[in-house]
């Protein structure tokens, strides 16, 4: 593996990231649109258990990420749990967990689009999301490094914005710590629910796995890199949801489209409303900036082996970035931006991206101990809670989301009978 970025070939991708950019990568994939959005949908299903559904979403997600961490570290390439899949449990699974990241974080793109717009300019939220997926994958096709210092600058506005609301929240003298668990009556359902929903706001921590192959010095970044992005973001998550909580209580939580600027209006700053708005826009930006990033890797990745077409394999001479599935991915996420609605993206991309992390954990299940393997009881709670999340998730997002990953393992059968006829 070279280890510089000097010594990348004509056909690879250079090695410029170091563990404070891999961090900011996954803060901005983590503490994006997910942190305005998802607590209003989670304290609908959660009733008074929403901060309990905080926990089962951490504690999966902290398993993904170690899985994540010590393949990475083995498997220094771009494509995730793709190439982890493939060399540890064989092609097909390899293919699955590809398949499964592709199709739904290219939705979860198109949705971190139409948020932008909603945000920007809700009466033109559709134009708005095809402009900002053209202008990310332009900015991302200028080489990762410049996608680096503008994620950079995303991830510092979004978190003075965030402490801006808790401390407004808690300082304001409209706080009241009973109303925590006040509201509807928490069901193990709804729990399970709302920790599936929650999750999709944690499952950034993947983009650092899937940039391998663009990592100085992997086998120590990447472990290094996952659990320390995970850890600010549940932090952050953890102080944000206190502090809406706190002043609005979780019916009033459930109620709103826009908890954040709710929160600030109720703790007697509605000035501070439009700032909050802002930083939501920029926080989905900067998650779709780094979405993009990832899933541009993974078909590349894809492209080398053929279960996508080959010609998406190549890499800029001078960008040293995918050449062809850069700008593919951008513009089928600005034909989804066009045409699709928001709230089908996030359910179907929550099931495609919880069945590709338990591929990841079947995966690191293999792993020796010689080669960095976790403790035994990391991927297989991993693995569980994978499952158990992504069937608890509203019917509809279940039904669409085994259909399409069905359809992409028909494909791979397909093609490979096709192969030996």
């Amino acid at each position: 593996m070279g280890g510089s970025a000097a010594s990348a070939g004509a056909g690879e991708l250079k090695r410029h990231l170091g563990v404070s950019d891999a961090v900011v990568i996954g803060l901005g994939s983590m503490i994006g649109a997910g942190v305005f959005a998802a607590l209003a949908p989670a304290a609908r299903a959660a009733g008074s258990g929403l901060l309990i559904g905080l926990a089962p979403a951490a504690v999966v997600a902290y398993c993904n990420a170690t899985s994540s961490a010590r393949l990475a570290a083995r498997y220094p390439q771009s494509g995730g749990t793709y190439v982890y899949g493939r060399e540890r449990l064989g092609d097909f699974w390899g293919y699955l967990a590809g398949w499964s990241f592709v199709v739904g974080k290219t939705a979860s793109c198109a949705a971190m689009a139409l948020t932008v717009g909603a945000y920007v300019w809700p009466g033109q939220a559709h134009p708005v999301a095809v402009a900002a997926a053209v202008a990310v994958t332009g900015v991302n096709y200028l080489g990762v490094q410049k996608s680096v210092w503008v994620t950079r600058g995303i991830v510092a506005v979004v978190l003075v914005v965030l402490a801006a609301v808790v401390t407004v929240c808690l300082a304001g003298g409209q706080a009241q710590a009973t109303r925590l668990d006040a509201g509807e009556p928490a069901t193990f359902g709804g729990v399970l629910q709302a920790a599936g929903l929650l999750f999709f706001a944690f499952a950034g921590y993947a983009r650092i796995a899937t940039l391998g192959e663009e990592i100085r010095d992997p086998e120590r970044t990447i472990p290094r890199a996952i659990p320390l992005a995970l850890g600010i973001t549940l932090a952050v998550y953890a102080a944000v949801a206190v502090a809406v909580l706190a002043v609005l209580g979780t019916d009033g939580l459930a109620r709103t489209a826009d908890p954040l600027a709710e929160a600030v209006r109720a703790a007697g700053v509605p000035g501070l409303a439009p700032v909050v708005r802002a930083g939501a826009a920029v926080a989905a930006i900067g998650a779709l900036l780094t979405l993009v990033l990832g899933v541009s890797r993974t078909a590349l990745a894809m492209a080398r082996d053929r279960h996508l077409p080959h010609a998406l394999a190549a890499v800029h001479p001078r960008f040293k970035v995918p050449r062809r599935a850069e700008p593919a991915v951008g513009a089928v996420v600005a034909v989804l931006a066009a045409t699709t609605d928001v709230r089908g993206a996030i359910g179907f991309s929550s099931f495609g991206v919880l069945a590709y992390y338990a591929i990841a954990n079947a995966s690191a299940w293999t792993l020796t101990p010689a080669e960095g393997r976790p403790a035994r009881i990391v991927p297989v709670v991993g693995t569980a809670g994978c499952l158990v999340l992504a069937f608890a998730l509203p019917p509809a997002s279940v039904l669409w989301g085994a259909a399409v990953i069905a359809a992409g393992a028909a494909a791979y059968g397909l093609r490979k009978a096709a192969g030996r006829a």
